[in-house]
């Protein structure tokens, strides 16, 4: 099945088929990573696989503009009306890797799009994310671990490739039974370093 088929059918299911306003599995995930962000704020954040918009209302309190991405129209259309209030957000359709926002940013947030992505598209996302990154940018990636009918590449593997972006070392790391969250960034001093703590 093609990718826009697949997620024609998912879209099908309402505004909210993967369940990120109603679970809490959903609801913890997005605590996690948003605690797990090194600094409080980032001038331009790209959240890239933005869904319904749940998790881009929370990182938008954190970044003085944002811009949220997503492939499916739907997703698109429910996130905009999701954010509608929120001004510093800017809402765009796009496939990764073939269209690519300009400029950099210095939060790069890869939400649950990854594995969409076969080896060779992979690659080309991760290149084209490191020219993407402003200096001292954070990226993030967060993926389900488990197998299912769209996935093209292993978490495992995209959390690798991601991690093997030239210049970036990892911040933090954080995986249990479901899925896997990672940070890393050029930057490598510690938030307790950062606050004097050591």
């Amino acid at each position: 099945m093609s990718l826009a088929r697949y997620f024609d059918a998912v879209w099908a299911e309402g505004e909210d088929p993967f369940g990120y306003r109603d679970r809490w599995y959903e609801a913890r995930k997005r605590e996690l990573l948003l605690a797990a962000l090194p600094r409080p704020g980032f001038a331009r954040g790209w959240e890239i696989g933005c869904a319904n918009g749940e998790l881009t209302r929370r990182l938008a309190t954190r970044c003085t503009s944002l811009l949220a991405t997503d492939l499916h129209p739907r997703a698109v259309e429910t996130a905009r009306r999701a954010c509608s209030g929120v001004p510093s957000v800017e809402i765009a359709r796009m496939e990764h890797p073939r269209q690519w926002p300009a400029g950099r940013f210095d939060l790069v947030v890869v939400g649950e799009m990854g594995y969409y992505l076969d080896a060779g598209a992979l690659d080309a996302f991760a290149t084209r994310i490191a020219g993407s990154l402003a200096p001292d940018a954070v990226l993030v990636a967060c993926h389900w671990r488990h197998d299912f009918d769209g996935r093209r590449t292993s978490t495992a593997a995209v959390h690798a490739r991601l991690g093997a972006v030239p210049g970036l070392v990892q911040c933090w790391h954080y995986e249990d039974a479901d899925f896997a969250l990672d940070g890393w960034s050029d930057d490598a001093v510690s938030v307790a370093q950062r606050e004097a703590l050591r």
